[in-house]
């Protein structure tokens, strides 16, 4: 029988648009987990490259590195020039959960 050959999915691969990175960037916030969301900037950075994305955050690559992967954690102020450097905006809406009287 033989072997079927694999590899690792990387989804920075398939972010070619910045429309591509605007909605997997929005998946994520509507998870709501902070690792995942950094993982999915540290995604999109890669995509774009990471050391362009650094400088244009005004951060070092290995730093930036650092900050999204899994065991980082990174300020919020990071977050917000990472978001930045990608062209990239946050936006707030309201989640219809909650009742305002």
């Amino acid at each position: 029988m033989p072997k079927t050959k694999t590899r690792v999915w990387d989804p920075a691969e398939h972010l070619a648009t910045e429309e591509d990175m605007a909605a997997y960037l929005e998946a994520a916030l509507q998870e709501g987990d902070p690792a995942l969301i950094a993982a999915a900037l540290g995604d999109i950075a890669r995509a774009k490259g990471m050391s362009q994305i650094a400088r244009d955050a005004g951060l070092g690559r290995e730093s930036l590195y650092k900050a999204l992967s899994a065991e980082g954690n990174p300020e919020f102020a990071t977050i917000m020039k990472v978001i930045s450097a990608l062209g990239l905006q946050l936006h707030a809406s309201p989640t219809g959960s909650r009742s305002t009287p």
